[in-house]
């Protein structure tokens, strides 16, 4: 069998029952709500073999800004024929001139390098039922007036317009700040996820705000699952795991820049490597 009696399609609502099966497949928590929260944002296609669903790619256009690529699977007996260069390629054109991310697995690494992706920092994925802590002084539940200076803090920090994402993580999920001179300075949210909840994204002035900001969503949920995602440079990894978060893995964040690629993240804003969609 070749990889071209395969049918690249668009993926629709229809293919998300199949798209569930092969993220548990992959050994990925997603739900079938993650799974529509992600189709919701994104433009993505899937891999046909006699209607059966083998592949999936996602891509999330933040405006012109940037995009990033997701959710790219391939079904583990199909693995090994060219088809995940199919379905990104595919990702490729749905972007356009788009500056693009992705976390790469390592099985993935070699691929992305031959498309043009270079390494950019390391994301550490921390999960487990949380412990019991005191909320943190300083931090509150945002508010509905609240949304506008997170996204322009977010702005700042991703180096793209997250605005439809944001409005979505509102209706699903729940932001805490940080306020300073009566401003936003710092906001987290906590949405659930797969297996539990995740918290992310995470955007403050420091690293000490950004901590406080995690601290402010594991006091109120002692004993649940949750998931962080960080980086490396973050140094955040080691108190995660004093919290019973601990360190189950993680991938290999990548970029893909264009002309005029204005996506990087600020010098004095500190922002975890979540891109929220799992």
């Amino acid at each position: 069998m070749q990889t071209r009696q395969i049918e690249i399609t668009a993926f629709g609502p229809d293919h998300l029952e199949a798209a569930v099966a092969l993220s548990r497949q992959a050994g990925w928590p997603h739900r079938p709500e993650d799974w529509q929260m992600a189709l919701a944002l994104s433009e993505g296609m899937v891999a046909i073999e006699d209607d059966r669903v083998v592949g999936t790619v996602l891509v999330t256009a933040y405006k012109q800004d940037c995009a990033t690529i997701n959710m790219v699977i391939v079904d583990e007996t199909m693995r090994g024929r060219g088809l995940g260069r199919r379905l990104m390629d595919a990702a490729l054109r749905i972007a356009g001139d788009r500056p693009l991310r992705l976390v790469a697995t390592t099985a993935g690494l070699p691929l992305y390098q031959k498309l043009g992706f270079h390494e950019t920092g390391t994301v550490l994925q921390h999960q487990g039922l949380a412990g019991e802590i005191d909320a943190p002084a300083g931090t509150s539940a945002a508010t509905a007036g609240d949304l506008p200076a997170i996204m322009t803090l977010d702005r700042l920090a991703f180096g793209a317009d997250r605005e439809g994402l944001l409005s979505y993580l509102a209706t699903v999920g729940e932001f805490s700040v940080i306020r300073r001179d009566r401003s936003v300075s710092g906001f987290a949210c906590l949405r659930p996820f797969g297996r539990g909840e995740v918290i992310g994204p995470v955007v403050a002035a420091d690293v000490e705000d950004a901590r406080k900001l995690i601290e402010h969503h594991i006091a109120g949920r002692p004993g649940r699952f949750l998931r962080v995602d960080t980086t490396a440079e973050a140094g955040l990894s080691p108190w995660l795991a004093t919290q019973g978060l601990a360190h189950v893995g993680g991938g290999i964040a990548m970029r893909k820049p264009s002309a005029g690629d204005v996506a990087a993240r600020t010098a004095t804003t500190f922002a975890l490597a979540s891109q929220a969609l799992g």
